[in-house]
């Protein structure tokens, strides 16, 4: 697994890089050499946020924790990536190793078995998509009081999503070639 580390607003410490390459590392059995991990840590006064994205052929994993201590937050994430990849175990057993996943599974630690929910989509919505700039679709999703809105933008005729953030500010996304 190829893993970057990038500090936000701190000078990461070779100690707490090699401490995250070292959890990451446990999970090199279940994804290939291709996979792409991104560790991004940002402090904000005495809040410290890790964040992990993991891409594998096309299967993103991420997590985020806030904690006093960028170590225990990293904790926080692994454990949490860890429980993704557990509880999606079925469902991604046809796109990664299935062997290594479930030798993963098994030596986790303090593994607790969830049972498997079914996804099902329980209502099918359909609705004109207006060409819109992002912060016209940002007012229609606040006059609506829903959490994000989809649109086509106006500049550049793709289908767009326009979302409220965890910290209230918004976010877009936007269509992209998969590499």
């Amino acid at each position: 697994m190829i893993i970057t580390i990038t500090g936000r607003k701190v000078n990461l410490r070779d100690n707490f890089k090699n401490l995250a390459q070292k959890k990451l590392s446990r999970f090199d059995r279940i994804f290939d050499e291709n996979a792409t991990a991104k560790v991004v840590v940002t402090v904000e006064r005495n809040r410290q946020t890790v964040e992990i994205t993991i891409n594998s052929n096309g299967v993103i994993y991420r997590a985020e924790s806030t904690d006093l201590e960028m170590n225990d937050a990293l904790d926080h994430v692994i454990s949490a990536l860890g429980r993704q990849i557990r509880k999606n175990k079925t469902r991604l057993n046809k796109r990664i190793h299935s062997a290594a996943l479930d030798q993963y599974v098994q030596e986790y630690v303090n593994a607790v078995e969830e049972p498997e929910e079914a996804y099902e989509v329980v209502r099918t919505k359909h609705f004109p998509v207006k060409p819109l700039s992002p912060e016209e679709a940002i007012l229609q999703m606040n006059l609506l009081e829903h959490q994000f809105f989809m649109f086509r933008n106006e500049q550049s005729g793709e289908i767009n999503v326009v979302y409220r953030r965890k910290d209230g500010s918004y976010g877009l996304l936007e269509p992209d070639e998969e590499a």
